[in-house]
């Protein structure tokens, strides 16, 4: 086996289960900041950090328009999506929130049939998508009291959103390909949403006092930059252009696994056989969602 390929197998076992853990840390801080400020300081440390290594690794600044379609692409799958999912996580259950998110092959696949026209609707990606919506429905079938809560009702529309939006974003950035290194403009992409949050929550009135700044706190954001936006995201793009797409996209099957599983440990999330079972059919339709858009792309390829 080539190094390289070694390599990337690390970084899929890595992005797998360590972006399945940004879950519990993302609910950890919540408890202590408004979500949409936990994230927006999230990616606007982790895009310093990783443009300030590719300037003075003597890399150029992107021009004017690879700069604003980056910006767009950041606000929509960082800003509209990991910041709403982190500010969903102050009102649902974050193991409920990453079977949730597990759905965004089934929402990319929507959208690309509008925007981009290419995906081929065969029987294969409706059984798919009928799978894996009802797998969601059977995990709303233990969430039915909570339904009545309003702050639950806004978590579950704030997640749904995020799906929507980094769906849209996942679309734009296939479309658009930008040439651009993946991580010097994810560094873009991150620094701009961040930004935009930040200005965001501070009009809605929140602001960072010392009092919440505690340990606690200290070690979640730490651990979203570094584990989660940088070695994840590095880790994510390595595997992605050094293994086939079907296979770099096992990490979308493993992290609600992993969240779910952390939450019901440490958090003492619900976790029954209803919940577990729904999460596997989910998980069990957007595989075939997988299967039936990579196939299309093989055939056109082929007839390219």
């Amino acid at each position: 086996m080539k190094k390289s390929n070694t390599n990337a197998y690390i970084a899929l076992v890595m992005v797998s289960f360590f972006w399945g853990t940004t879950y519990l840390a993302s609910s950890v801080g919540v408890r202590h900041m408004h979500g949409l400020m936990l994230a927006g300081l999230r990616q606007t440390a982790a895009g310093i950090i990783l443009i300030s290594f590719f300037l003075l690794k003597g890399y150029r600044l992107p021009d004017r328009i690879v700069l604003s379609r980056l910006f767009i692409i950041g606000v929509m799958m960082l800003c509209l999506s990991n910041g709403l999912i982190t500010w969903a996580m102050q009102y649902i259950p974050s193991g409920l929130c990453a079977i949730i998110v597990a759905t965004v092959p089934i929402w990319i696949t929507i959208f690309s049939y509008f925007l981009v026209q290419r995906t081929r609707l065969s029987a294969l990606l409706f059984v798919g998508m009928l799978i894996g919506l009802l797998g969601v429905a059977g995990i709303f079938y233990n969430y039915l009291s909570s339904l009545t809560n309003p702050a639950f009702r806004l978590g579950i529309i704030l997640t749904l959103i995020a799906c929507i939006s980094w769906a849209i974003g996942s679309v734009l950035t296939a479309r658009w390909a930008l040439k651009v290194n993946f991580l010097y403009g994810a560094g873009f992409q991150m620094l701009f949403s961040g930004i935009v949050m930040l200005i965001t929550v501070s009009f809605m009135g929140y602001s960072i006092t010392a009092s919440t700044m505690n340990l606690e706190l200290w070690e979640s954001l730490l651990y979203l930059i570094f584990v989660g936006s940088i070695v994840g995201y590095s880790s994510y793009v390595f595997a992605l252009n050094n293994l086939p797409t079907s296979l770099a996209s096992v990490y979308a099957y493993i992290n609600p696994i992993v969240a779910v599983t952390l939450g019901w440990l440490i958090l003492k999330e619900q976790l029954n056989w209803t919940t577990a079972l729904s999460c596997l059919v989910t998980l069990a339709g957007v595989y075939l969602v997988n299967v039936s858009v990579n196939k299309n792309k093989r055939k056109y390829e082929h007839s390219n």
